[in-house]
């Protein structure tokens, strides 16, 4: 690669290589590494590295730096909730937004076959680049870069997505998590109540209360949540994640309680 495609790619990545190798060989896809090593005459021959075992390892990295996050950031989440979460951030779905907005596929070296193909545009080529390129800043500067360039480029502006649709994703849905667990608990469903709406047509806030409701449906409501939103569906999500976390500490073991309260 050229001195200032390298610069250019340092700069949307936000981080600046020692080692040149590195970034070079993330950049590598096998088609072309294959093709130079055919290139090659007599006893001069050697193998050419590509990003295949850099993808290996920037996959686990992302994984684990991803876990890490979200496992702080969402307490209130069970197991299988962090899993979905976790599988949604990592996914080529995701990925890709990530790597076409770095534009990587103006830097990916291919093969004469595999540019004509159009590999420049292709999906598993790009995210493959992305995650040869975490593993190539960790090899390089360390886990706390790999780690920054995660948070900043992967994971935060998708948590922020997420946040702005009101969880408008199945990970988290907190009301059919909510759903989930009061069938498990043989208890009746919430009920959802607008009690405001308030604010100019383009800026309204919608208040919503969820009510967990007595045994069959009646009798006064054992807990109530309220929660404000720019959406309706934003504030009833909000609420259904207040009932979600008093229901966590209602059927926590007395024990537990005491322990954590010390």
């Amino acid at each position: 690669m050229r001195e200032r495609e390298i610069t250019g790619l340092e700069a949307a990545l936000g981080y600046q290589f020692r080692r040149r190798a590195v970034i070079e060989q993330a950049l590598t896809h096998s088609s072309q590494a294959r093709e130079q090593e055919s290139q090659q005459a007599g006893e001069s021959k050697h193998r050419v590295n590509d990003n295949e075992q850099l993808e290996f390892l920037g996959d686990a990295i992302l994984a684990l730096v991803t876990s890490e996050e979200l496992f702080q950031r969402f307490p209130q989440f069970r197991e299988g909730e962090l899993s979905k979460l976790r599988a949604h951030v990592v996914s080529e779905r995701h990925l890709i937004r990530v790597a076409q907005q770095l534009e990587l596929g103006e830097y990916l070296r291919l093969g004469r076959g595999e540019e004509k193909s159009g590999g420049r545009g292709k999906t598993a080529l790009l995210v493959d680049a992305l995650e040869a390129i975490l593993a190539a800043i960790y090899l390089d500067g360390g886990m706390e870069p790999a780690r920054e360039f995660i948070l900043r480029e992967i994971l935060a502006p998708e948590l922020e997505r997420m946040e702005r649709e009101g969880g408008a994703l199945p990970m988290n849905d907190f009301k059919s998590a909510l759903q989930e667990t009061l069938q498990g608990l043989g208890m009746a469903q919430p009920s959802y109540v607008l009690v405001e709406e308030a604010g100019p047509e383009h800026r309204k806030t919608f208040t919503v209360e969820v009510r967990l409701n007595g045994k069959n449906g009646e009798g006064r409501a054992e807990f109530v949540g309220r929660a404000q939103g720019s959406t309706k569906k934003t504030a009833e999500q909000d609420a259904a994640r207040q009932l979600l976390a008093y229901l966590a500490s209602r059927t926590e073991p007395a024990g537990t309680k005491q322990a954590r309260s010390k």
